[in-house]
């Protein structure tokens, strides 16, 4: 592994560098990478920043996202940007299959890879690691790796602090969730101090959807929300013609789930969809309750404690019946104060 003195003496140079990020980058994805984009093009580097596929419209205002390259729509041009790099920045996942189909031209890429992220059980294919899986978002370790590891907080533009603001806003639930800390909020204030602008940002985000996407909330709550007081588990189960019927597009099911965990009582909640290629799952848990555990075990998946993913190739029908078979052996946990 690079020391931080090493892999300074490296950035001092310019040099070819991409940043990745995972397969339908969220907040906290776009965020770290377009603020590590715009940090290191400052600092002279030839820098390309490629996403694995497209991402929410609600971030679509955000500073330069326009100069990212979809992997997906441009396969042929981010290969090649890949195979001339130097350093590679994989932000906000721990194993290249993350990316999906970028997985190989990354894996066989021999460009140093520096990984900053804060998902559980990194998969090692990185030569520097700046990690903490008890960190509230990547963007707050991208801050953390700026300000401290390289003692650059002079460098932070409003730009950039307002793409590290909106990463650690979206991955802390606007800051209500157990990882929101006093250091975060400290940070959250520099972030301010340094010219992100809260309460725009927080309109941008979330009061922006569009008509289709509220009908489809709508819908779902009247008829997709299926509680299990007996379990202390609400989920949504949600079919492709669903999906077809409402038009609905990449970012327009984020925050679904937390619907079903905010019923009071409820513990567990999960929201399952068939995206025709495969089941998706995406479990958010209250308390000690695992919900990265149910994922790893049993869909795939893993991810943090309250909120965590996986997939299954399975007809959504059996998805679920699984999902719910899987129920009564965390009964006690469930039940449990």
């Amino acid at each position: 592994m690079l020391t931080i003195t090493t892999l300074k003496q490296i950035l001092a140079e310019p040099t070819r560098i991409v940043i990745t990020t995972h397969y339908k980058p969220d907040g906290d994805a776009l965020g770290s990478s377009l603020a590590m984009l715009l940090w290191l093009k400052a600092r002279g580097h030839d820098v390309k920043l490629i996403v694995p596929s497209d991402y929410p419209s609600f971030l679509m205002w955000m500073p330069h996202q326009e100069e990212a390259i979809i992997y997906t729509e441009n396969k042929d041009l981010a290969d090649g940007f890949i195979q001339q790099a130097d350093l590679i920045f994989c932000l906000d996942f721990n194993g290249l299959a993350r990316t999906q189909d970028m997985q190989a031209v990354l894996r066989n890429s021999e460009a140093t890879k520096i990984m900053i992220d804060h998902h559980l059980e990194p998969e090692g294919f990185d030569q520097f690691r700046h990690w903490n899986p008890e960190s509230a978002a990547t963007a707050y370790l991208v801050y953390d790796f700026i300000v401290n590891l390289l003692d650059d907080r002079a460098s932070i533009t409003p730009e950039i602090a307002t793409c590290l603001y909106t990463g650690v806003m979206t991955d802390t639930g606007s800051f209500r969730f157990q990882s929101t800390t006093a250091e975060i909020h400290l940070v959250i204030a520099d972030l301010i101090s340094l010219g992100a602008k809260n309460s725009e940002i927080h309109e941008l985000v979330y009061n922006s959807s569009s008509e289709n996407r509220l009908k489809f909330l709508g819908f779902c709550l009247l008829n997709r929300l299926v509680v299990l007081p007996e379990y202390k588990t609400a989920y949504f189960a949600i079919t492709k013609e669903d999906l077809a019927r409402f038009n609905i597009i990449t970012g327009d099911t984020e925050g679904l789930v937390n619907y079903a965990l905010s019923i009071s009582g409820i513990r567990l909640a999960a929201l399952i969809i068939d995206r025709t290629y495969q089941i998706k799952l995406s479990l958010r848990s209250v308390g000690t309750f695992p919900a990265n555990e149910i994922c790893a075990n049993y869909f795939n998946g893993g991810g943090h404690r309250n909120a965590a993913g996986g997939h299954d190739d399975l007809p959504l029908e059996q998805v679920v019946d699984k999902f719910r078979a899987v129920l009564p052996l965390y009964k006690e946990q469930l039940l449990g104060n």
